[in-house]
């Protein structure tokens, strides 16, 4: 989304812990550092997740943290290192941890435990929250997360409090940032897991923790849409809110997601979810909204975050380095509704590749997650798998043997984008 380089391009760009370097090089065109050059003031608010600092030593988590966002494009940061499930469980303001005790240091460990403290394993019975699956190691606030952490206790965040905690710093960015171009990159926390929404949406919705996370990130978005309202923005600004992943039921906690879903198809008539190269795991929700210029309405067109910074650059009459970003393609007409056409093809990207190229799927050999649920793998035999995705969205029937010729034809195109050979032309 930020670099406009698909993830498989790098090494190391899988689910990081949270002591990982950044995988982002420092000056590397990113969407902040393109608008910049136009004269936006940029901020980041959120889980980050990208790593910070040098490859050469360990991050300090006392002092300053540097690489980060701010060498990517970012005015001002307000985020968490990585996910809510992984130490450490602090929150960094401008390469600094917030609120932290300097007689009081972070240590944190993705190795072996500190002795003395607790784990999800070695206190399992006093968990708030008990885990099925990983989310094992250090226990912050009653929940067991993953990785190891020792000191930073005035720092440690409330995980009850997060979405408003990130909210407030939002808002505070654009109250700040309204007389000026500015460009935000809210990366909100709901619905990742440890899912703990605050106690006025506790019980909010008859699915437990996860469905009352979705009814906080509902509010959220639109505390953040009030304020743009109520500064007189809503008709200068591009909002763009979509996902990172299709939807997953147990994913670490024992919190109730699975049993209460009932009948309910989180991806619809999609097959599989998070962790999947099927279309339930890498088809995201997508909405584009800007008052007075987008028209409301239903679009087919195929785009992806990664073409959000060449299109962005479009928008603002700004130029890139098209060697660095590799596979953004200028699709600013369809997302702002003026177009039906988007890209000829797409790269879909989770624990593996798979290519669409119009309503046509490929995915190639390997294995491949299947179900709702991140434990249930299929293995892909050759020649791969073929779906027209017009006819069954659920991706049922392999066309492979009917089909021979459109197969060998996508899995060329797939190792000529691979290799480089075709990137992005528009």
């Amino acid at each position: 989304l930020l670099t406009g380089a698909y993830a498989f391009r790098q090494s190391g760009t899988g689910i990081l812990p949270g002591d990982a370097k950044m995988i982002i090089a420092p000056g590397h065109d990113t969407i902040p550092a393109v608008l910049k050059r136009a004269g936006y003031t940029t901020g980041v608010v959120g889980k980050w997740h990208l790593g910070l600092g040098e490859k050469s030593k360990p991050i300090d988590w006392n002092g300053e943290i540097t690489p980060g966002p701010r060498e990517v494009g970012f005015d001002y940061s307000f985020i968490m290192a990585a996910t809510a499930d992984r130490v450490p469980c602090v929150y960094v303001e401008n390469r600094r941890v917030v609120g932290l005790d300097p007689a009081d240091p972070i240590k944190v460990s993705y190795r072996k435990p500190f002795p003395g403290l607790p784990t999800g394993t070695t206190d399992r019975e006093s968990l708030v929250m008990d885990w099925s699956h990983g989310h094992n190691n250090a226990v912050i606030n009653g929940i067991g997360r993953i990785g190891f952490m020792e000191g930073g206790k005035s720092a440690i965040w409330d995980d009850d409090e997060m979405e408003q905690t990130f909210v407030r710093q939002a808002i505070s960015f654009i109250e700040k940032s309204k007389d000026q171009p500015f460009f935000l990159y809210f990366a909100t926390n709901d619905i990742h897991v440890p899912r703990v929404p605050n106690k006025q949406f506790v019980g909010k919705t008859d699915m437990g923790p996860r469905g009352d996370a979705i009814a906080q990130f509902d509010a959220s978005t639109g505390q953040l849409v009030a304020t743009l309202e109520r500064l007189g923005l809503m008709e200068n600004t591009l909002i763009v809110l979509s996902s990172d992943n299709g939807p997953v039921l147990d994913d670490g906690y024992k919190d109730e997601a699975a049993t209460r879903i009932g009948d309910h198809k989180p991806a619809g008539p999609l097959r599989a979810g998070k962790y999947s190269r099927f279309e339930g795991g890498t088809r995201m929700p997508f909405i584009t909204c800007w008052k007075g210029r987008i028209t409301p309405g239903v679009s087919d067109a195929l785009v992806s975050q990664v073409d959000l910074l060449a299109s962005f650059a479009a928008l603002a009459g700004q130029e890139f380095d098209r060697a660095e970003v590799i596979d953004s393609e200028n699709h600013l007409a369809a997302l702002l509704g003026e177009s039906k056409q988007g890209r000829d093809s797409l790269v879909e990207y989770a624990g593996g590749v798979a290519l669409r190229e119009g309503d046509w799927k490929f995915i190639p050999p390997g294995p491949c997650q299947d179900k709702l649920g991140p434990w249930t793998r299929v293995k892909v035999g050759a020649p791969g798998l073929l779906f027209n995705l017009a006819d069954d969205p659920g991706e049922t029937k392999d066309l492979a043997a009917s089909h021979p010729d459109k197969l060998k034809q996508m899995a060329e195109k797939l190792e000529a984008i691979k290799s480089g050979k075709e990137t992005a032309r528009r």
